[in-house]
């Protein structure tokens, strides 16, 4: 029964031109290539940027799992994903970023540069791909090979060279993005083979005498015959699903995948004309959706343990449809006029349905679906267009809202087809008409270029500036509070841990303020306060700035260890204890709190308590040279010279000068004793 479905959703007339392209297969290439190295070559500026400190630290510079390709990579990169989501080929690729570059920003910028290339030139060979179907189609585009060629470059050149994909390429913690969509689009390419061996199949089965129409226009399937045709056996079709599983292993938005295969199903392959042929497709992705389903469960879970996931309390559902809306406008506006762009836009807190800012995008997207619907008939292409770009959009229009953005230049990086692939068949079908109209192809066709060669200078100028705003982390920081009419805490954070690390202490306590002032509950930014005042020597703000901090998140282990470094300088040792217990308790693979309770031992006189800590931190944490400095200071006040000069040995041969000192001091002492 299933089997005649799946032969029922390959129509009469559809095999022809899907053979093989009918646009020249040497010119394809090149053109694809062409505007693939025009992308790179516009983003190479970002090979001067730095790592940022949002995320990179996270992911890259402070992320001590990419240091070796061993075991312990691949299990926390697939098994553990202690950051906030599953991303294992992320996690993998930087991983390979670090083992050839180190912590170089060169390197890892090059990298994601190369593979923005590769996308773009995967979209103008999957778009010539689409077009050609939906030439085929009994309501086709009705485009010559020269305006597929047209559309399909013009398509790619706004992929490859607008600035809405700056974030996504020039900041590395998004490396998942180009992963995604890298293998999203090789999805789809093996799919369209697939529909393509289909059909070949049905075809030569037709041409045997095998399927008839009935006259209702329906298909009447005998029976099966194994081959290309089936599933089981179709290479093609495993190569997507497989390929879907990497894509959802770089970033979970690649979720609705199953649901764009399904519009593209309806066109422009138009294997869908009836509940039976829908039922038959969507029996077919039921593979594709398992895969969804479990990815989806995984990012929800994630975020849920991480605290990003946003309560109706925060955004009542109402509130997520505006938001929704406006943001599927704000991006298509943004897509035609790519200015002031920013990389963070702050969810608002004062939502209405009464408000002209967010009835109007409500109203445009209603209008637009309507539209869409009244040309389906005769121009399908719109709808599916339009469907593909609210599908793709789903998972980060704010829904299910994660984290306080209510959008992100880099959602838009696989979304942006939809309208650019508009754009595209829009502006070489307004060439054409003018150029009928004019009776002067030559002069219509100059001006057509003047225009293309302007736009290409606009977006790669204006893609370069961008370029420009994620230089450094105190660039992208002062950037967004600048152009942010209400600049969000999570700016002032990162700034005042850019003055932190400067040495504008001042200026980050000030920073610091702000961000308690805008969000009281953020432990973190009490924290980072409290450790300036450490620093500092203002111990009683200090303290209270920790207290806080653990007020508010009792778990915090930082502000823990902070807290007891602190009643250890003012010789409270026994709350020193009890706080790096507590500490111990929460992660007791930390090394630093068994380091920090073994010097609190140490130091009121419980020597063996103390040695347990020491060995214990040095077995979680082998190249700490303080550690071995501290054992071998205890080991020699116990009077185990020889245990200390193998400690001290140990710091020294970890760049630790002192230990040098001391293990030629005690090597000296053993000399003269003979």
């Amino acid at each position: 029964m299933i089997s005649e479905l799946f032969r029922d959703i390959f129509p009469d007339g559809k095999e022809k031109g899907l053979q093989g392209m009918t646009v020249k297969q040497k010119t394809l290439p090149l053109f694809a290539v062409f505007i693939a190295v025009l992308a790179c070559l516009v983003f190479i500026p970002a090979l001067g940027n730095e790592f940022v400190n949002w995320d990179d630290d996270k992911n890259v510079y402070d992320n001590t799992f990419i240091r070796a390709f061993d075991a312990r990579l691949f299990t926390s990169a697939f098994l553990d994903y202690p950051v906030d989501y599953w991303r294992p080929l992320a996690w993998i690729s930087h991983a390979v970023d670090f083992a050839i570059w180190g912590l170089d920003p060169f390197g890892h910028h090059l990298t994601s540069i190369i593979l923005h290339g590769i996308n773009t030139l995967l979209v103008v060979l999957l778009m010539i791909r689409l077009l050609e179907a939906g030439r085929s189609a009994p309501t086709g585009s009705g485009l010559s090979d020269r305006m597929m060629l047209a559309a399909a470059g013009t398509t790619g050149l706004l992929f490859g060279l607008h600035p809405l994909h700056v974030e996504s390429v020039v900041w590395i913690s998004e490396r998942k993005d180009l992963l995604c969509a890298l293998f999203v689009l090789l999805s789809i390419m093996e799919y369209t083979k697939y529909i393509t061996s289909r059909w070949s199949a049905v075809a030569r089965q037709r041409t045997d005498g095998r399927h008839q129409r009935t006259e209702d226009g329906a298909k009447d399937t005998a029976k099966d015959t194994a081959g290309q045709g089936t599933i089981v056996t179709n290479k093609h079709y495993f190569s997507a699903l497989g390929l879907f599983a990497l894509a959802l292993m770089s970033k979970p938005m690649a979720v609705t995948l199953p649901v764009m295969l399904l519009v593209l199903d309806w066109y422009p392959y138009r294997r869908i004309w009836s509940m039976k042929t829908a039922l038959a497709v969507s029996i077919e992705k039921l593979p594709f959706f398992a895969l969804s389903f479990f990815t989806s469960v995984l990012a929800v879970s994630a975020q849920q343990t991480v605290g990003a996931m946003r309560t109706l309390e925060y955004a009542p559902f109402l509130t997520r449809i505006l938001v929704a809306a406006q943001s599927l406008i704000l991006y298509l506006w943004k897509m035609v006029f790519p200015l002031h762009l920013v990389p963070f836009y702050p969810y608002p807190r004062a939502v209405s349905f009464l408000s002209l800012e967010y009835f109007a995008p409500l109203v445009i997207v209603s209008a637009i679906t309507i539209f869409c619907l009244v040309l389906e008939q005769k121009q399908p292409l719109w709808m599916s267009l339009w469907m593909y770009y609210i599908v793709s959009l789903l998972p980060v229009l704010g829904i299910i809202q994660v984290g306080s953005q209510s959008m992100a230049d880099r959602y838009t990086y696989l979304p942006s087809l939809g309208p650019f692939l508009a754009l595209g068949i829009g502006s070489v079908w307004v060439s054409d008409k003018t150029a009928s109209l004019t009776q002067r192809r030559l002069s219509a066709g100059m001006i057509h270029g003047a225009v293309a060669v302007c736009v290409v200078v606009s977006l790669s100028y204006l893609t370069i500036q961008q370029i420009g705003i994620w230089q450094d982390s105190g660039r992208l920081w002062n950037y967004v509070i600048a152009k942010t009419p209400s600049p969000p805490a999570v700016a002032y954070y990162n700034r005042a841990l850019v003055f932190q690390k400067e040495g504008r202490l001042d200026e980050a306590i000030a920073d610091f303020s702000r961000v308690i002032a805008l969000s009281p509950s953020d432990a973190k930014a009490y924290y980072e306060q409290g450790r300036i005042y450490d620093d500092t020597g203002e111990l009683d703000k200090a303290a209270a700035n920790y207290d806080k901090a653990l007020d508010l998140l009792p778990t915090y282990l930082d502000a823990l260890i902070g807290r007891g470094v602190l009643f250890g300088k003012v010789g409270a040792y026994g709350d020193a204890i009890e706080r790096f217990s507590r500490a111990i308790a929460i992660d007791p693979q930390n090394a630093e709190s068994y380091n920090n309770r073994g010097l609190s031992f140490f130091l009121t006189g419980q020597m063996e308590r103390a040695r347990e800590d020491f060995s214990r931190a040095i077995a979680l944490d082998g190249n700490n040279p303080t550690i071995y400095m501290n054992r071998g200071r205890l080991n020699l006040r116990m009077g185990h010279a020889g245990l200390a000069r193998l400690d001290f040995q140990h710091a020294c041969a970890l760049g630790y000068s002192d230990g040098c000192v001391q293990a030629r001091a005690l090597n000296s002492d053993s000399d003269k004793v003979r």
